[in-house]
């Protein structure tokens, strides 16, 4: 494997551990706010938000790396509570809580994780195998 192979291989598993780094934001920001209710009855809870990559040609090197794409929201119906206490409820004493399923952010984060960590892995493959063919061309 040459160099430039080698070089190549750093610069997709950086990106793909920037594209990660992303979701783990959306992901915890999701967590987050998985009971913000609005502030009053007219208005709506924080609207669950989700991340999709994408493949991106870098002309200059001409490698496929991962790209996020722009952080879109859940469309899906925002859950109803009963909380006449809550002072976004609405007259009868329902609150629109956010379309945010905590397990669901949780297997989101730990694929996320594992797949941040196998990214690390592939660098640090990478940077052995630099380290190794360095040492032999000093010979």
């Amino acid at each position: 494997m040459s160099m430039d192979a080698l070089s190549a291989s750093m610069k997709v598993a950086g990106s793909a551990l920037e594209a990660q780094s992303n979701r783990m934001k959306v992901v915890s920001e999701n967590i987050a706010n998985a009971r913000s209710t609005a502030t009053d009855s007219a208005g709506s809870p924080y609207q669950r938000k989700t991340v999709a990559f994408t493949e991106m040609l870098d002309r200059a090197s001409g490698l496929s790396k991962v790209e996020t794409m722009p952080v879109q929201r859940d469309l899906s119906p925002f859950l109803l509570e009963h909380d006449p206490a809550n002072p976004a409820a609405d007259a009868s004493g329902m609150v629109k809580m956010p379309n945010v399923n905590i397990l669901v952010e949780m297997a989101d984060m730990r694929q996320t994780n594992r797949s941040y960590e196998a990214n690390l892995q592939v660098m640090a493959q990478v940077r052995g195998m630099i380290s190794a063919t360095l040492d032999m061309m000093k010979v």
